[in-house]
């Protein structure tokens, strides 16, 4: 029998050093506790506040956390990694060098028989068409190629400045109780999805809908929640480490 985890929306790099710290601690506790439980484990965007990746260069100060993600793919856990509205600039490090099956749109995933679909959840409110149009200009493979010309130094200051103004007025946005991500999940659901996962509003929620189910993972910042899959029932819970 299987038992998959799923988080989202750490934001690691987001706060101050102590803040950091103590973020860090618990999630590598999280990580610790699942190796030698999870079959699956699913990083459902925005694990960092600002990623940026260069050929040869990568953003300092992640090693512990880099090690726990290595050790569990050594494991024999299958790690997969959805780019979200932060971390979206993701090369092969991920793949090459820690064995994480990294992804840049929403994908499908079957456990014991059971269909997920996971999306971050960025760009589907009605809200969000001027974003939708950035996402494609920012993602375009001609554009990343010309921001990889700047220095990392300047490069990685530069995402990290828009990644705040981002999430600044991503925040002050009133999306109201339709936010469009729980429509898009029953949607999902209706066309044969078991589960619709997703992160980027900071929500934690689980609402069931017709013969399946959705969830808002919340974030690593505030309420530190994730999601648990085993015995084909998934349940939102919080780590209290």
């Amino acid at each position: 029998m299987s038992r998959a985890f799923f988080i989202s929306d750490a934001h690691l790099g987001l706060g101050t050093k102590e803040e950091e710290h103590e973020k860090e601690r618990r999630l590598l506790q999280f990580l610790l506790h699942i190796n030698g439980r999870a079959s699956h484990l699913f990083i459902v965007g925005d694990l960092f506040d600002a990623w940026l990746e260069y050929r040869t260069v990568i953003p300092k100060g992640y090693h512990r956390l880099f090690t726990a993600l290595e050790d569990l793919t050594h494991a024999g856990v299958q790690v997969h990694y959805l780019a979200g509205n932060h971390d979206y600039w993701m090369g092969s490090y991920f793949r090459d060098y820690l064995g994480i099956q990294t992804h840049f749109e929403p994908f499908e995933a079957s456990i014991d028989q059971k269909k997920f679909y996971i999306h971050h959840g960025d760009g589907l409110t009605g809200k969000d068409i001027g974003y939708r149009i950035l996402k494609k200009i920012l993602r375009n493979p001609l554009s990343i190629w010309f921001y990889s010309w700047l220095h990392p130094d300047i490069g990685i200051a530069l995402a990290k400045m828009s990644s705040r103004k981002s999430r600044h007025h991503t925040s002050r946005k009133v999306y109201g109780a339709e936010d469009g991500l729980q429509q898009f999940a029953a949607k999902r659901i209706a066309e044969g999805s078991d589960f619709v996962v997703m992160g980027h509003r900071h929500k934690p929620i689980a609402v069931p809908l017709d013969k399946g189910m959705y969830v808002n993972l919340g974030d690593w910042i505030s309420n530190f929640t994730y999601a648990e899959f085993t015995e084909g029932r998934l349940s939102l819970k919080t780590w209290e480490g």
